[in-house]
């Protein structure tokens, strides 16, 4: 089935979210609390609530997104090309910019969204986030009243799952087992947060999420049995 697919059509993408703030400290005692509630049984008796605020980047209540990077392939005769480019800076203006692009470019009925459990994280986390910054949603992230069919996301993760629904493969592994090569990189996820707040580069998160929106695409044409893209291949924009 995704061997029909217009590859055109296929808008890649992957967040990258922080905690909303960069210490618990200076959280009011509300959020504080409410904090407790919401990860008391991850969080178990192994940390205090304080102590786990360095998780709060995925949970959109309590986080929010520093970076979205988005894909494209264009292709034109034998030419293939794939645009990647980023939106960073204040929250509701990279939110703002990323449903623009959507409403202007990815807005028809054959356009689809992709990315790497981004049915479970990334799609419900744009939209919480946007919904919570008075942003409007664009049609295609807004799921309220659509059957499962008319919803235009595809997801690697569950592709890979083939109907398991107990099984989970990050995207490292899976670009290993795969044999897609992948530039290595200086961080993971669970070092955003400090590359944010305390080293301040924003330049080597947006390397970091450029790379896995790669990594996705890449993914969905080694599932296709078609030609991994090259570095000359890869334009950013």
């Amino acid at each position: 089935m995704i061997e029909k697919l217009n590859l055109a059509n296929i808008l890649f993408l992957d967040i990258e979210t922080v905690p909303e703030t960069a210490d618990f400290k200076t959280l009011d005692d509300e959020t504080k609390e409410l904090w407790e509630l919401k990860t008391q049984y991850q969080r178990r008796d192994e940390f205090s609530p304080e102590a786990f605020y360095d998780r709060a980047g995925i949970w959109a209540e309590f986080g929010k997104i520093v970076c979205i990077s988005a894909g494209y392939f264009v292709i034109k005769g034998d030419v293939r090309n794939f645009r990647v480019t980023s939106f960073f800076g204040e929250e509701k203006k990279i939110l703002t910019d990323f449903n623009a692009m959507l409403n202007n470019h990815f807005n028809q009925p054959q356009h689809v969204l992709c990315g790497h459990n981004a049915k479970e994280f990334d799609i419900p986390f744009m939209a919480r986030r946007m919904i919570i910054n008075q942003v409007k949603l664009p049609e295609k992230l807004n799921l309220f009243g659509k059957k499962p069919w008319e919803i235009p996301h595809l997801d690697t993760l569950e592709l890979w799952k083939f109907g398991d629904y107990k099984h989970f493969t990050s995207l490292k592994l899976l670009t290993k087992v795969l044999g897609i090569p992948s530039s290595k990189g200086d961080i993971d996820g669970s070092q955003v947060g400090h590359v944010f707040y305390v080293e301040k580069d924003i330049d080597r998160i947006i390397t970091y999420c450029e790379r896995d929106v790669i990594a996705v695409a890449q993914i969905f044409l080694r599932m296709r049995r078609e030609d991994l893209l090259i570095d000359e291949e890869i334009l950013h924009v």
